[in-house]
């Protein structure tokens, strides 16, 4: 049964566009994740990167401005998210695989500068990546550290 004033279809229309709005936020984390990659091994400035992966077979797909904002964002802060995530790690940072680094600082910047995304989504979409790009078990870390990071980062969600 409907709440009064909704239609089936209006609440159908409203879940597809977040759901693509979403689908659109993972391509751009994917994306972002790339970059960043690419970033990690040939520094130079943000702008340069955003360039390269404008025109990216997956662009069209992605939320735009949300890579733009997050390979920003992490470029322009990753000092103060690496030794943010210092504090929540087992290792030395200078032993991640740049795969598992690039996610924990997209993780990290979301978790600091995305309040409306939450937590679990950012650790999802996280873990999601590393699965799917890092090395075996490289999930697993960076489920862990992500998790420590929310606990301190968004207290008010747990």
């Amino acid at each position: 049964m409907q709440p009064a004033g909704r239609s089936r279809d209006a609440d159908m229309e409203r879940n597809a566009s977040t759901y693509s709005a979403s689908g659109a936020r993972s391509v751009a984390r994917k994306l972002a994740l790339q970059a960043l990659y690419r970033w990690q091994l040939n520094r130079g400035p943000w702008q340069d990167v955003i360039q390269e992966f404008a025109g990216a077979e997956d662009m069209a797909r992605a939320d735009r401005d949300y890579f733009t904002e997050v390979v920003r964002g992490v470029c322009d802060s990753h000092a103060d998210l690496d030794a943010e995530l210092a504090a929540w790690m087992d290792r030395p940072l200078e032993q991640l695989d740049p795969i598992e680094h690039a996610v924990l600082l997209i993780g990290a910047h979301e978790l600091k500068t995305r309040p409306e995304v939450p937590y679990r989504v950012v650790i999802n979409e996280a873990v999601s990546l590393a699965k799917r790009f890092g090395a075996t078990d490289g999930h697993k870390f960076v489920n862990a550290v992500l998790d420590r990071a929310a606990r301190a980062l968004r207290q008010h969600e747990h």
